[in-house]
């Protein structure tokens, strides 16, 4: 073997378990796999779980916080305006620099996989996507990256949009993303997703959109957007990211979109660490919470995922890339605390951000790709609770980094 895991704890097992791993994919587990490897690595009973993936980040906006001007009002538009300035002077190494030092922060964290949102409009034009794209090129050997090309600006109420997301697909974006809500009327939000449709099965790529990111009702896009991939014949293609609207929606219309939801096969991501901060910002008491209906639409059978979203940009200052906060965040937020509903919150960045990506090679089992994660826990509810240290992270059957950490009380 190339590389073996002893005494791994994994989810399922009470016993200890070896992983033996052999040109890059896991080829058994068991307990005393009676193998000899050019490495070996003893978890000593620390639960080792498929490495996290990210299914929504956006790496072009990172580590901007302390060079733009501050968010006074806290808010979702101001959050835009404010990157204007910003992104119509991006530089390619400036893009490079500050989403590589996410990038090894996630890696570090245990995420092997990374979906990222990238800007195109005529702001920046494809300055954002040049950037990720070299990027991608030179992270290739920590992490895999998937890029949206996103209209964050609309694409009717911003002409020329549509073209340089033709022009994104064709430099090499992975999938077309959307944001419907942000257009002038619901006519043209009609218009902008059928745009991006049209792109989507042009280039027969995925879609990633962003739906309703608001907490007011007035805003429906996400029935739209349920609407088409129907329509065309889309179904588990689709992802819809936010959909914080859903929450304010009287709950007669709510259901009625998520039967919508259900039967398109959409997936759903929720952000609740930005929307937490973003949604209900100038309410008085009782501020709306913000985050899109997480436990209806998993009752509902639909997979519903999370991602860090932001990290130190006008949206939000904070975030380390870590999916154990943010999970953590997510079981706050939802009221995640039952036994089975932990479960689906470590779900969450795992197996259910895999469907998203639609990934066949992930899991924790023999044939899949070693991407192996090693937490000083001793069960998924320790993780969360306490985002311990991630003792080995393990890509393509190659251990790409490991944390050492000491604390003891002196008195």
């Amino acid at each position: 073997m190339d590389l073996i895991i002893r005494n791994a704890k994994l989810r399922d097992k009470q016993t200890p378990m070896d992983i033996a791993i052999k040109d890059e994919k896991i080829v058994e587990i068991a307990p005393n796999l009676n193998y000899s490897a050019k490495k070996e690595i003893d978890a000593k009973g620390k639960l080792t779980v498929p490495a996290f993936i990210d299914p929504h980040i956006h790496l072009d906006k990172v580590n901007i916080v302390d060079v733009v001007r501050p968010n006074k009002s806290g808010t979702l538009m101001e959050a835009i305006e404010i990157i204007w300035e910003k992104k119509a002077n991006y530089t390619k190494d400036d893009i490079v620099n500050r989403a590589k030092e996410v990038v090894e922060m996630a890696v570090k964290n245990g995420t092997t996989r990374i979906r990222t949102h990238v800007d195109v409009d005529t702001i920046g034009g494809l300055k954002p996507l040049e950037g990720v794209l070299e990027l991608k090129r030179e992270c290739e050997h920590l992490v895999d990256i998937q890029i949206v090309a996103f209209p964050q600006e609309g694409i009717i109420k911003n002409p020329g949009c549509e073209e340089l997301l033709r022009e994104a697909m064709r430099m090499g974006a992975d999938l077309i993303g959307g944001m419907p809500a942000n257009e002038f009327s619901p006519e043209d939000s009609r218009k902008h997703v059928k745009i991006v449709f049209d792109i989507a099965e042009e280039f027969d790529v995925d879609i990633d959109m962003h739906v309703d990111e608001t907490d007011d009702p007035f805003y429906r896009t996400l029935e739209m957007v349920a609407d088409e991939t129907i329509k065309r014949g889309y179904f588990k293609r689709v992802t819809a990211g936010h959909t914080c609207a859903l929450a304010a929606y009287d709950d007669h219309y709510a259901e009625y979109v998520m039967e919508k939801v259900k039967k398109a096969e959409i997936n759903m991501i929720t952000n609740p660490a930005t929307n937490l901060m973003l949604q209900g910002r100038l309410d008085k008491q009782p501020k709306r919470r913000g985050i899109t209906r997480v436990k209806e639409l998993i009752e509902r059978g639909i997979n519903v995922s999370f991602g860090q979203d932001c990290i130190k940009d006008t949206f939000y200052p904070f975030g380390s890339a870590d999916l154990l906060q943010v999970a953590l965040i997510t079981a706050h937020a939802a009221h995640m605390s039952l036994p089975h509903e932990i479960e689906e919150v470590f779900n969450m960045p795992t197996y259910n951000a895999a469907k998203i990506l639609r990934l066949s090679d992930y899991g924790l089992e023999a044939g899949k790709r070693a991407d192996i994660v090693v937490i000083d826990a001793e069960n998924i509810k320790d993780a969360i609770r306490l985002t311990p240290p991630r003792l080995f992270v393990i890509r393509k059957g190659k251990i790409i980094a490991k944390t050492e950490m000491r604390s003891e009380i002196l008195v």
